[in-house]
């Protein structure tokens, strides 16, 4: 059997970043958003609007609402 050594770096552990506490406007804004996005797929879903005005109010709910993700949603 192959006798194994584990080596100790003395590297400095990286910090965990700390969990983002969010106010209770900015989840009020995250809700909001979540309501306009649906309302917003079900008028598309039963053909009242185009895609092209569906990405368009959507673009428009995400200045409105500023979800804390917005930064990454298309």
């Amino acid at each position: 059997m192959e006798e194994r050594k584990v080596q100790v770096l003395n590297a400095p552990i990286a910090a965990v970043p700390e969990k983002k506490q969010f106010t209770q406007e900015e989840l009020q804004r995250e809700y909001d958003y979540i309501r306009a996005e649906k309302l917003t797929r079900k008028l598309y879903n039963l053909g009242l609007i185009t895609i092209e005005e569906f990405d368009k109010i959507m673009a428009l709910n995400r200045e409105s609402f500023s979800p804390a993700l917005a930064r990454i949603m298309p």
